[in-house]
Parts: C-alpha cells; sequence; structure tokens
C-alpha cells in the first residue's frame, strides 16, 4: 500500500511540472511595456490612466514612472492603482533621466514612452507593434497624433511624423510650427520618417539599451529627435503607423509658451546638430543657426518678450561652455548622410514662402 501511493504521489508530481512548464512555455508573455513618467501629474494620472488601463492592459503591462514628484500622486497611485506597478526615481532628472531610469528596471521587449496626458484608443498597440515586428530594421514608431482639445486637427506634439531641415528645424507632417491640420486622411499612409515623438514613441528595448537611451544632458525637449537621429545613422528606421491613434492634450510638462521650454529647445537643437551632422556639415551648419537663432532673439525683443530673448542668450552660452562633452560624445557615434531630411531652410519656406502646410513642400526636397 505505501509503495502504490508513494508510485501515485510521484506521477502526481511528474504530471504537475508537465503542467506547470507547458503554463510557462505557452503562457501570453507581456512584450510590450507602456511606460508612463509623471511629475506632480496626480490630475492627469486621475482623469487618463483609467483610459490606458481599459485599452491597453491586454496588450501590454502598465507602469508609472515617479519623477520624485511632491504632489500627492505617489499615495493616489497607491491607493486607487494598487495593481499598476510604480517605479519611484529618487529625484526628478527630467523627462530623458525619468525614463532612463525606470526604463533599467523594466524587462520588455518594447517599450511605449507614454505622456501621462494622452487617450488611447482601442487596440492602439497592436498595429504599431505589427508593423516593428515585420522589418527588425524599425527601431522606433508613433501613433497618429491628435488634439484632445479638438479631435479633428493634428496635435503639436508629433503631429504624423516628424522632421528636421538641413538646418535641424523640427516639423511634422500635420504640424508647420504652430499651424495645425485638420486630419482629413491626408496622411493615412505608414511612412518612414526622421523622428518619432517622446509622447508616445514605441521604440525596441535591447537598441534603447544598446545605444544609451535619451540623452540626460538634455532634461527635457528633443531628446527624442537626438536618440532618432543616432538610431538613424545606424541605418535603422523610424516610422510612422496611421492605424493608431492617440489624443494629445499637450503642454503637460511646460506650456507652450515658456522661456523655460524656449532655452532647453535652443540649447537642445544646437546640441544635437553637434553630436549628429555628418562629417564636414558641423561648423558650417552650427555657424548659421548661431546666425538664425539671433534672428529670433531680437524678433523676441521687439515683440517685448525679454524672458525669451536672455532664453536664447543662455542657450548659446550654455551650448559653447558644453562644447567639450558634445565632442566627446560625438566620437562615440556613427556620422553619416541619412534620409528624410528636408534640404531647404523650413524657417524661411514658412515665414517668407507662406507654406504653411507640409503637403505644400516638394518631396524631391526630402532626401
Amino acid at each position: 500500500m505505501g509503495v502504490s501511493l508513494f508510485f501515485a504521489g510521484k506521477k502526481i508530481c511528474c504530471l504537475l511540472s508537465v503542467v506547470c512548464c507547458l503554463f510557462i512555455i505557452f503562457a501570453p508573455m507581456k512584450k510590450v511595456a507602456v511606460v508612463i513618467l509623471n511629475y506632480n501629474g496626480k490630475t492627469f494620472l486621475e482623469k487618463f490612466l483609467p483610459n490606458v488601463i481599459e485599452n491597453s492592459s491586454d496588450a501590454a503591462e502598465i507602469i508609472v514612472a515617479d519623477n520624485k514628484s511632491t504632489d500627492d500622486s505617489v499615495v493616489f497611485m497607491r491607493n486607487n492603482f494598487p495593481n499598476i506597478r510604480l517605479i519611484l526615481n529618487d529625484f526628478n532628472g527630467g523627462f530623458a533621466t525619468g525614463y532612463n531610469l525606470a526604463l533599467r528596471q523594466v524587462e520588455a521587449d518594447y517599450y511605449v514612452l507614454l505622456n501621462s496626458d494622452i487617450e488611447v484608443t482601442p487596440h492602439w498597440i497592436e498595429p504599431v507593434i505589427d508593423l516593428m515586428e515585420s522589418d527588425e530594421n524599425i527601431a522606433a514608431c508613433q501613433p497618429k497624433i491628435l488634439s484632445y482639445h479638438d479631435k479633428t486637427k493634428f496635435e503639436y506634439a508629433g503631429a504624423a511624423g516628424g522632421y528636421i531641415d538641413k538646418y535641424g528645424y523640427p516639423f511634422c507632417r500635420g504640424r508647420m510650427f504652430q499651424d495645425l491640420e485638420t486630419d482629413n486622411g491626408q496622411y493615412d499612409d505608414v511612412k518612414e520618417v526622421f523622428w518619432a515623438t517622446g509622447a508616445c514613441m514605441f521604440v525596441r528595448a535591447e537598441l534603447y539599451h544598446k545605444f544609451g537611451g535619451l540623452d540626460d544632458d538634455f532634461f527635457a525637449h528633443m531628446e527624442e529627435i537626438d536618440f532618432c537621429w543616432r538610431m538613424k545613422n545606424l541605418d535603422y528606421k523610424i516610422m510612422y503607423c496611421p492605424d493608431s491613434k492617440i489624443y494629445h492634450i499637450g503642454g503637460g510638462t511646460l506650456p507652450k509658451s515658456s522661456a523655460r521650454k524656449t532655452y532647453l529647445n535652443f540649447r537642445n537643437n544646437l546640441s544635437l546638430l553637434m553630436k549628429n551632422l555628418p562629417h564636414g556639415k558641423v561648423f558650417w551648419t552650427i555657424f548659421y543657426r548661431f546666425f538664425l537663432d539671433w534672428i529670433a532673439a531680437f524678433k523676441f525683443l521687439c515683440d517685448g518678450s525679454f524672458a525669451d530673448f536672455f532664453a536664447v542668450t543662455r542657450a548659446h552660452l550654455s551650448f559653447l561652455r558644453h562644447l567639450p562633452i558634445l565632442k566627446k560624445k560625438r566620437k562615440k557615434y556613427t556620422h553619416k548622410k541619412v534620409s528624410q531630411v528636408y534640404q531647404k531652410n523650413i524657417v524661411f519656406k514658412y515665414f517668407l514662402e507662406k507654406k504653411k502646410l507640409y503637403s505644400a513642400l516638394d518631396e524631391k526636397d526630402f532626401s
């Protein structure tokens, strides 16, 4: 009797082992991690996190990374969303450092860097992942980004995919400077672009870590352009997927009109040029950019925007002060002529020739 029980118990143990192995093998693996970086954004979490959970939890793990908030965001998360993983950064290092610190603690095949002020739609994850799975050379991708406040229009931060001109000025399909186009399906094509917005960027986790993630020194603004440019210099693609759609409030980190934002945009724009331009183009491009920046600075002065005028001045001084560091970074990277760069001056096209729509630009001028 004892022997029979012994063998019966052994069979049960073997059966349980087989079941466990089958469960591990066939259990759906959540290879996508949606990571929301939060800083004093309790209002946005309260408003938009339930929507993200409802439309994402079957396709991805949802994580909130807090950048040492001084409001009650952390308490709110623990009380209301105890099942959502919460990563606590020790300090507020801005968008770039905040994500770098958080993503070191996240295991996934794909990361989705998602702003806290975004409303997602059903099945917004799957089309982007399917596109990226179809081509291993796609490093990053973004969905169609529309305005939360006017859902017929594209949104400033990303719209239908980002580009730069030959002097480093960023613009988007669907957004030229402050002009936002109505979405009439004119950009419903899957397309390679120059940069994907940090407001909602899908990125291969392996590549994110392999090539250093976002540049900590950028703090915020244009770090995604720098990252995408580095990927393009290594022959990876950046894509736009119109089959995924989200709605973005915008200005959740800094208001659109902010001297701090002016400073970061002008400083970081020069930094990404210094880091990524091909050999032979660095000096003259940056020299010309300084000239154009000072035209912008004096326009700020004439308009009475003294804070923005001084922000441009401080941005240039900071760039010059950090040139030795930028030169060291430049030596680490590959530099080459890359695609999806507009070979004209987008500032002149917009302000002098009054070309307010992306569709008004000649596709032959992109190379």
